[in-house]
């Protein structure tokens, strides 16, 4: 296989050294059949130098050409800030819970097609169940490939539990529920959630004598030590080259409740999907009920104290249910309904604040960059209770900004915020559910802003995207007043790669990478940028969730 690198800077060659390790590292490596056709790399920061790369890959023959061209940066028109750093999400059971690499082949020629295509990064989610027992060995294996071939690593701690794929909590932490299920969140029926411990119990020493809080320290401290090769690492001798190139520190994500974000599990204990409902108000454990009786007599009622609303609505029902949550009168605008909601959105805030304390405590003398996620809870969103919001603990109605309390705990923590439903749009919404995550983001962004928070973006789900979701992304990522950091692309899988959706993925990376671009730079339809056939059939089945 005979390989051709030009390269040119104003009439002088460059040094193999200076170029994008995702060029020298896969010219040999990719397979003859393969045809590709890819542009797109991110610019340096400086913005002196305008980079264009072509590869093309031909049965019999690779010929690969990178250009660099001297030019000036071309004038602001959106952004101030640098290019949105763009990351794909890891299957959530790359690890499955018996701590083995799930699909490892698939995994490994998914990380190179991305590394070709330009992406900056892949989201690694880490279980506290797989790992509590201390092994890392398949978590470092996975890092290590994203490394291998030029990936920055995001690693997300979650500190929940999945159903779906099933990975559970530690053993031990799950002992302890079996025989105390109040250390988990119960709703008004007695029904338990056991994806996440309570948040009233994030001090007390019911996990063999230790808090959730230390236990969660032990952990993030665990992490620390198994990855200390790539936090203390920052140059090495590339495999794919001979030259030295720069490994940044892998950035953290800390899990701060359900499905990693901070909020209550205020959604049907039975599952999510589809569900459009205001949800329930997660308090009925012993332990919440017993710091809200406390709340209650400081406040001077103690009647408040004997429980959550006796007149808020169902999981699935409407806000015309009962009387809690209605659009004039509702019980939510009384003076119990003030004194429920700042408890119990406190409760909340309180979890969020002592959780990144700890992870600063843990990770603060690192080069590394902390986030949290939180969650856009859209529906019902245009009425004045906004009751999907209450129930999961965001104090957010009509003349009250709930998310100004949540930007100013992160503030505090030089945390950045990561914000899903990049990919949502009003008009998509259902009929009669009074949904607008447009305004909900902007609101959310708004409060980032004020308070000088770093924010980063997610889409729901790549189940049915399309050009218009994409197109959406883009506009968010773009716009002049988002501010964005970066933005994760959930999620890699079997659907990630299908025909019907990774040529609209690789459009939209280049678009993003080379909004410049050039009519004649854009590949025709029979030269687009696929590696499904590097991709073996039988390790396509990746998780998609």
């Amino acid at each position: 296989m005979e390989v051709g690198l030009a390269v040119k800077r104003a009439g002088a060659a460059v040094p193999e050294a200076l170029l994008p390790a995702r060029i020298l590292g896969f010219r040999d490596s990719i397979k003859a059949r393969t045809r590709i056709s890819c542009v797109g790399f991110q610019p340096p920061a400086s913005g002196a130098w305008r980079k264009r790369a072509v590869w093309v890959v031909r049965k019999g023959g690779v010929r690969s050409e990178a250009v660099l061209e001297e030019k000036a940066p071309p004038p602001k028109k959106k952004k101030e800030a640098g290019p949105v750093r763009l990351y794909v999400g890891l299957p959530l059971d790359a690890v499955s819970d018996c701590n083995a690499v799930n699909h490892g082949k698939a995994i490994a020629a998914g990380l190179r097609a991305l590394a070709l295509l330009g992406v900056h990064g892949v989201d690694l989610p880490v279980f506290w169940g797989v790992a509590a027992a201390g092994d890392w060995t398949s978590y470092l294996a996975i890092a290590a490939m994203a490394r291998d071939v030029g990936l920055r690593l995001r690693v997300s701690l979650h500190l929940h539990a999945q159903r779906r794929p099933r990975l559970p909590l530690p053993e031990s932490v799950s002992r302890a529920a079996a025989s105390n299920p109040d250390l988990l969140f119960s709703d008004r029926s007695g029904r338990r959630h056991p994806d996440c411990l309570s948040f009233a119990v994030d001090d007390l020493p019911v996990l063999d004598g230790k808090t959730p809080m230390e236990a969660y320290e032990e952990f993030f401290q665990s992490f620390r030590f198994a990855f200390s090769d790539f936090f203390g690492a920052t140059i090495e001798v590339s495999k794919a080259a001979s030259f030295l190139r720069f490994l940044p520190h892998p950035d953290i994500t800390i899990g701060l409740g359900p499905n990693g974000e901070l909020r209550y599990p205020s959604f049907p204990p039975s599952g999510s999907h589809g569900f459009t409902g205001v949800g329930e108000f997660q308090c009925y454990d012993k332990y919440m009920l017993a710091d809200l009786k406390r709340h209650a007599m400081e406040a001077g009622n103690r009647i408040w104290g004997h429980s959550g609303p006796h007149d808020a609505p169902e999981y699935n029902q409407s806000p015309a249910f009962g009387k809690f949550f209605k659009e004039n009168g509702g019980s939510w605008e009384t003076a119990y309904g003030q004194f429920f909601l700042s408890w119990y959105s406190g409760k909340l805030l309180s979890h969020g604040d002592r959780l990144l304390s700890v992870a600063s405590q843990v990770f603060g003398d690192l080069p590394v960059a902390l986030s949290a996620k939180v969650p856009l809870l859209h529906w019902w969103h245009k009425t004045r209770s906004r009751p999907s919001q209450l129930t999961a603990g965001f104090y957010n109605t009509d003349g009250r900004d709930g998310y100004e309390a949540v930007a100013e705990i992160f503030s505090s923590k030089s945390c950045t915020m990561i914000v899903p439903g990049m990919d949502l749009s009003d008009r998509d919404q259902p009929q009669g559910v009074k949904s607008s995550p447009e305004s909900l983001l902007s609101q959310i962004m708004r409060a980032c802003r004020k308070h000088g928070v770093r924010l980063a973006g997610e889409n729901y789900s790549l189940v049915g995207v399309g050009t218009t979701a994409f197109r959406r992304i883009k506009e968010n990522i773009l716009a002049e007043n988002s501010r964005l950091d970066s933005f994760t692309y959930h999620r890699m899988g079997a659907e990630f790669f299908s025909p019907e959706h990774w040529p609209l993925f690789t459009e939209f990376i280049r678009s993003m990478m080379q909004p410049e671009m050039d009519s004649d730079d854009i590949p025709s339809s029979g030269e687009r940028f696929s590696l499904m056939d590097a991709v073996p059939a039988d390790d396509r089945e990746m998780q998609t969730v």
